[in-house]
């Protein structure tokens, strides 16, 4: 994938992603961040925890960046339970062979109120139809694949149902890069107007999107224990001979 990110179409994809996910983790607080995969991507450089990690899960990847802090699986990650405020994944899940796998040991190694910010390609959009009518055409000989052939699209409603699974709450989600399919940079910045009109007339169309979860962790409410006040003990002896005498007393002014 690093060689189709250096083309302008990924250029355009870096471009936007790094801008949306530096407003995201600018205010984002705690100790502890980490981003798994793509180092073409900075996507801790806005945040100000003082402990971040760069993770992949190639060692020839992590060969060719310097910046690279520790190779491992995504579904085996070295953290302990609930000891990460923020973890990124640019396209992690895209790329790893059990997206599963990895959300849910994500979601294990977060803090209660973490969150997690995942990009990922948005198969209903001008990408993605011209992703799959390339897989049509390829067994003809045809197309060639406008996207890297590594990885499968994960859908934005598809994503949304496994955070719920995992009480991942989505704190907020937006679309981008509504430019068509073109592999030259001529014809990008010739549709850079629809960018704006996209945004606003059918978002949900963007080749790209962004989710920000929390981690939510159901707790038990304390209420107080439900006892009972002290009622006091009435002499009722004494409240039966006023009554009786004050009938007594009535009956005869009445006579």
């Amino acid at each position: 994938m690093d060689k189709w990110l250096a083309t302008p179409p990924g250029q355009y994809l870096l471009a936007w992603e790094q801008a949306q996910i530096d407003a995201t983790v600018a205010n984002l607080f705690g100790f502890h961040a980490l981003q798994l995969g793509l180092p073409e991507l900075d996507a801790l450089r806005a945040n100000r925890m003082p402990h971040r990690w760069l993770a992949t899960h190639s060692p020839a990847e992590a060969a060719q960046q310097k910046d690279v802090s520790l190779v491992t699986e995504y579904c085996a990650l070295p953290f302990a339970a609930n000891s990460l405020d923020l973890v990124v994944l640019p396209h992690a899940l895209e790329l790893t062979p059990d997206p599963h796998g990895a959300l849910r040991e994500v979601e294990r190694v977060l803090m209660p109120e973490g969150r997690v910010v995942i990009c990922g390609l948005n198969p209903v959009s001008l990408w993605g139809f011209r992703q799959r009518r390339a897989h049509w055409y390829r067994w003809l000989g045809r197309s060639r694949l406008f996207l890297p052939q590594a990885g499968d699209f994960i859908g934005y409603l598809r994503l949304r149902d496994w955070l719920r699974l995992l009480n991942l709450e989505i704190e907020a989600g937006q679309f981008g890069c509504y430019r068509p399919a073109f592999s030259s940079q001529a014809w990008l910045d010739r549709f850079a107007w629809i960018d704006q009109v996209g945004q606003r007339s059918w978002p949900f169309l963007g080749s790209a999107y962004m989710l920000t979860a929390v981690k939510r962790v159901p707790s038990m409410t304390l209420l107080n224990p439900g006892f009972k006040p002290v009622r006091r003990l009435v002499n009722t002896s004494v409240s039966v001979a006023n009554s009786a005498s004050y009938t007594r007393a009535t009956s005869k002014k009445v006579v």
